[in-house]
């Protein structure tokens, strides 16, 4: 495999960087060998590349928030583009997964590798060894990435560790003996110590719930995504992506505050757009605090957002405007578009924010923390969401619906969870902590047979991809293998069953 290098580290030594060229030549070369993937992947290795790119903190950081929801620095990232697990193909690449250089030839394209050579020097001067050992390290642990190999699970785990020891035994980079094993994983670990548990009821200055209202697809769960730096409401550019009153919790020191991502406002046309509607009116009445969020690119408020207002005046809370997108607009739309909402409305405040980037987001909970009562907790500090692990791993499944489907087909699915076992090596467990292993089994309802058959695709091909997509997503949750088990059926008419809506989320309130 031909490892391709962009430098795009500005200011960082570039006699260090070249002298990792003769390494990274010879890992291109050994990581085909059978230690390290199959005879099946070693051929494809030979008409194959990856692209290793250097890039500066402030970049890594920068992607870290706008591909994981982490507002953090790192010494690497790995983005596989195959379907691979240890060595494997876990779905054999299609001609649309070729591309064609500049000699004409079919290639393929094992990913892309981000290093941070500001993080690699300062790490080993950390660790006693050289900036070669330092960044070959983290640069031949995400060539193992990109063949599927990982370390959520012990048994993974140990696997990759034992490769990478080869791997840097034949670049001739290898620890001494003395050196303990456990190195390899654990020293470039994220080892933040925990936060000190505020137990639920101790006083808090600022907190309460937060009710985020607009229309579909304007950014709500981007928004509550960043806050939380975990994927707990799925995000699609596709609308009514969320259906139910995710509720996510934002704690510090002295304040908690309990979000609310509710369904876009739209005009229901079946009993769940109906009770998609109704929950968000709901969320907004119940609220100590509303954000009303509005599109930025917009040149003037919509009919949905004029409605909300109405309604929102009616309850008299106290209500933010947050303008997103407003660094896709321009500077110049910006003051217009707040003043046509100013005289429609008397907002507390109003706020410019990218909730894809992260811009301002802290200025917008400075606003709302200054909003909220004293009282005491309503959630251990430890909480990020109410929403149970089930839940979320439904989401996450529909999420890729979303995603590899048609626009058509979106909103005539849903996802049941019909088995969710948590395993370790002594049998089936009843604590989480415990687990090494999550069995799952979920259903993908549909409305129609030929949604059914784009669902599945071709040979099962669509099917292989959700699942793989959104068992990789339930993974990084549940910080556990998963095995994860997908049936799509049919349901006629669905969105007005009664029972089925109960199913899934989407039915009546039992106190109604």
């Amino acid at each position: 495999m031909k490892i391709n290098i962009v430098n795009n580290a500005e200011g960082f030594s570039e006699e260090k960087l070249t002298s990792l060229e003769g390494y990274i030549a010879k890992l291109s070369e050994v990581i085909s060998g059978d230690d390290y993937c199959s005879p099946q992947v070693a051929r494809s290795l030979k008409d194959a590349y990856a692209t290793l790119t250097y890039v500066t903190p402030d970049e890594i950081r920068e992607i870290n928030r706008e591909q994981r929801e982490i507002d953090k620095e790192t010494d690497c990232l790995s983005f596989p583009m195959l379907e691979l697990n240890e060595g494997e193909f876990e779905l054999i690449p299609d001609s649309g997964d070729f591309e064609t250089d500049e000699d004409g030839n079919q290639v393929l394209c094992y990913g892309d590798i981000l290093i941070n050579p500001v993080a690699c020097e300062a790490q080993a001067e950390s660790f006693g060894h050289s900036f070669e050992r330092e960044a070959m390290f983290l640069i031949a642990h995400s060539t193992l990435h990109l063949l599927g190999y990982d370390h959520i699970d012990p048994i993974d785990e140990k696997i990759m560790i034992d490769r990478q020891k080869r791997l840097m035994k034949e670049l001739d980079l290898a620890f001494d003996d003395e050196i303990k094993d456990i190195y390899e994983m654990d020293n470039h670990r994220d080892n933040t110590s925990d936060d000190v548990l505020i137990p639920a009821g101790t006083p808090c200055a600022h907190c309460g719930t937060v009710a985020l209202l607009g229309r579909p697809n304007v950014g709500k769960s981007t928004l509550l995504n960043y806050i939380t730096g975990m994927k707990i409401a799925i995000v699609s550019h596709k609308p009514q992506t969320t259906r139910t009153n995710i509720r996510t919790i934002y704690n510090t020191e002295d304040t908690q505050i309990i979000f609310t991502d509710t369904p876009g406002i739209h005009k229901p046309t079946s009993k769940m757009g109906e009770f998609m509607v109704d929950r968000s009116y709901k969320a907004a009445l119940g609220a100590d605090c509303v954000v009303l969020i509005a599109d930025g690119r917009f040149p003037e408020p919509g009919s949905v957002e004029k409605k909300l207002m109405s309604l929102l005046k009616d309850s008299n809370k106290k209500v933010i405007l947050a303008i997103n997108k407003y660094d896709e607009a321009g500077q110049a739309k910006l003051l217009p578009l707040t003043k046509k909402y100013s005289e429609l409305y008397s907002f507390e405040d109003v706020v410019p924010i990218s909730a894809k980037t992260g811009k301002n987001v802290d200025l917008l909970l400075s606003v709302i923390t200054k909003m909220l009562p004293e009282g005491p907790r309503l959630y251990d500090s430890e909480y990020m969401t109410d929403q149970t692990e089930r839940v979320i791993a439904a989401e996450l499944i529909r999420e890729q619906v979303l995603h590899y489907t048609d626009q058509e087909i979106p909103h005539g699915t849903a996802v049941i969870i019909t088995e969710f076992k948590e395993k370790n090596d002594d049998g089936e467990i009843t604590d989480g902590d415990d687990r090494s292993i999550a069995v799952i089994k979920a259903d993908i309802i549909c409305s129609r047979d030929s949604h059914k058959g784009i669902i599945i695709g071709r040979d099962g091909q669509m099917i292989k991809r959700i699942g793989t997509a959104a068992r990789r997503n339930i993974e990084k949750m549940l910080d556990c293998k998963v095995f994860l088990d997908l049936y799509v059926k049919v349901r006629n008419d669905w969105q007005n069953n009664d029972a089925l809506l109960g199913e899934t989320g989407l039915g009546k309130d039992i106190d109604e």
